[in-house]
């Protein structure tokens, strides 16, 4: 039987249940796909912030794998 894991991510206090922690992992991941393919425009802010946003979502996506993997 393969163990199956989430993160445990918390929210104002609120922990998510497995279901809820499953969503905001691939809707992170959508959003990072999304960004790759599409960005925020071709003018430096949207260049900048699409930047920003990729790495951030990096960062949290490294926690949330961090002990799941």
């Amino acid at each position: 039987m393969v163990d199956v894991k989430e993160a445990n991510i918390i929210i104002n206090g609120v922990e998510l249940t497995f279901a809820q922690s499953m969503t905001v992992r691939v809707a992170l991941n959508s959003l990072v796909l999304t960004l790759k393919a599409d960005g925020l425009g071709r003018d430096e802010l949207g260049q900048a912030i699409c930047k920003n946003y990729l790495r951030n979502s990096a960062e949290v996506l490294k926690l949330i794998h961090k002990d799941i993997t």
